[in-house]
């Protein structure tokens, strides 16, 4: 099995490309380099500290740990897609609610993963 095959790993793949493409063509140009840059650069964090924690998924504590970070990004994501909106930088409302729920989505199932890989034994 590959990180690819994980729910949460196509989950966020999806919303990288989605935050990016909202940041290139939904934002003011200023906003490309200031939150536009952070909110890209979190997403992908999401993504890749999945990869990261599946690639040590024989040690269980490490596995958990990057699974906990990836969430952190997420919960950061939100805040940076709050903030845009906030500010009016991000005034398309529907994209804004279904970037904000995929999101939310996903940190539901990073947590629930974290609490399957919590309960299982490990060798």
């Amino acid at each position: 099995m590959s990180y690819k095959n994980l729910e949460i790993w196509k989950l966020a793949d999806e919303l990288v490309v989605e935050i990016h493409e909202m940041t290139m063509k939904q934002l003011p140009k200023f906003e490309m380099f200031e939150v536009g840059s952070q909110i890209r650069r979190s997403i992908k964090s999401v993504k890749s500290t999945i990869v990261e924690g599946y690639g040590r998924k024989q040690y269980k504590a490490d596995f958990l740990k990057f699974l906990i970070y990836a969430l952190a990004s997420n919960d950061e994501t939100i805040d940076h897609l709050e903030t845009l909106y906030k500010t009016k930088s991000l005034s398309n409302v529907s994209l804004y609610e279904s970037l904000h729920e995929k999101l939310n989505i996903l940190g539901k199932k990073i947590n629930s993963f974290i609490k399957g890989v919590t309960a299982t034994q490990w060798n």
